[in-house]
């Protein structure tokens, strides 16, 4: 009878057992009964510290008050003074090392400030290219400046020339009229200016054709440059958008640094 009393007891502490491990609640009341255990263990050992430390900190002023009736106040107050100086100097140390430090730190500060970023280094490419644009312009402009006087002033020696040709026509054909010999002389000098202007209209001619060999050529050039640009255009944009995301990963990245 008493076994089998002995088994249901068992059973039922089994049972209260597999309660108690399947039961949150439980657990938590035994996790906080082992960390209350494990506060009074820690309370219990600060007491015990603190117990020791006032037994010095009596005996420290046992000690000085036997030293204040023996009239050595004075050599413990020199004692004091020394260590105070001692304890000043090395105040004073460590304040001159904190001061180089910090100028050693803002001397960093301001070379890391003078190194442009990212984003400064695109605006100094944009502004670079815009100045070069600019510069080009004015270059094209300048260039049309000095073709149109060099055309204008071979037009003006072409005129002088016709002016003093024609001249020289009037002249000879009223001599020409007087005699046959100034006939002949006046038709070989038409003669002459007719050569002489064939050939100058050759050479036009020739140096025309080869101005409009290197338009053609240029203008090939031109196209090439315009694709080009285009292309470093978009490769542009594409480093534009690959720099502002760096510069965000990076302000990111430091935040995190700072924030951990």
């Amino acid at each position: 009878m008493e076994e089998l009393k002995k088994d249901d007891l068992l059973s039922e502490i089994k049972q209260l057992q597999e309660k108690i491990d399947g039961d949150p609640t439980v657990q938590k009341i035994l996790s906080l009964l082992q960390t209350s255990k494990a506060l009074d263990s820690q309370e219990s050992e600060l007491q015990s510290r603190c117990i020791l430390e006032h037994a010095k900190l009596q005996t420290k002023v046992d000690e000085f008050e036997e030293l204040l009736q023996r009239g050595k106040v004075v050599k413990f107050s020199e004692n004091l003074d020394h260590s105070f100086r001692d304890s000043t100097e090395k105040l004073d140390s460590a304040k001159r090392e904190l001061a180089a430090k910090l100028r050693s730190t803002l001397s960093f500060k301001r070379q890391l400030d003078d190194v442009p970023s990212q984003a400064e280094l695109t605006q100094y490419e944009l502004r670079f290219s815009e100045l070069y644009t600019h510069i080009q312009a004015k270059d094209c402009q300048t260039r049309k400046y000095y073709a149109t006087y060099n055309t204008l002033l071979g037009i003006k020696e072409l005129m002088l020339k016709e002016t003093s040709l024609l001249n020289s026509i009037r002249l000879q054909f009223k001599d020409a009229l007087t005699s046959p010999a100034s006939r002949k002389k006046l038709i070989d000098s038409m003669e002459g200016i007719l050569h002489g202007t064939q050939q100058k209209l050759e050479k036009v001619q020739i140096a025309l054709q080869s101005e409009q060999k290197a338009h053609e050529a240029l203008k090939g050039q031109y196209a090439a440059a315009v694709s080009e640009q285009r292309h470093y255009s978009s490769i542009l944009e594409a480093f534009q958008v690959e720099c502002a995301r760096n510069e965000r990963i990076r302000m990111q990245t430091s935040q995190e640094h700072l924030t951990s």
